[in-house]
């Protein structure tokens, strides 16, 4: 699993380049049968301080683009979106007492949830670590 900084307008981010990631700033682990989501480093540091989460319920369908998880943080909230159609398989329920793990660790400890994905060829639509990087050029003006 690497790591990578990247400047993007003068700020400082980090990458995993073993994880797909989403337009919406999710970043997604394939692991066997299920896949594992959280926020990017980018996504973390533009909530500042997130002081509150609100989990989805084990065992509920979802599809591409729906709502999951809500962020609150200092500044706003903050919907997290699911990547793919599928069933929520796991929450990280650590995050209901320690919230700020998602800021100390977005691609580790501060995961949010599994799915179990229903169509795995969604997986496809995903952002390589490199497409994602582009879209945060794009959309902060940097280069």
């Amino acid at each position: 699993m690497g790591r990578v900084k990247v400047d993007i307008a003068g700020k400082i981010y980090e990458i995993d380049d073993s994880l797909l990631y989403t337009e919406t700033d999710e970043w997604v682990r394939v692991e066997d049968d299920k896949v594992r989501v959280g926020i990017t480093d980018y996504a973390q540091k533009e909530l500042k301080d997130i002081v509150g989460v609100e989990l989805p319920e084990p065992g509920c369908n979802v599809k591409k683009g729906d709502a999951v998880a809500v962020l609150e943080s200092v500044k706003a909230t903050a919907d997290v979106y699911s990547p793919v159609d599928g069933v929520v398989d796991e929450v990280n329920e650590r995050l209901l007492e320690e919230p700020e793990l998602i800021n100390r660790d977005p691609y580790g400890e501060g995961w949010i949830f599994t799915l179990k994905p229903s169509d795995r060829s969604q997986l496809d639509s995903l952002l390589s670590p490199t497409q994602y990087i582009e879209k945060l050029r794009r959309s902060k003006g940097g280069h």
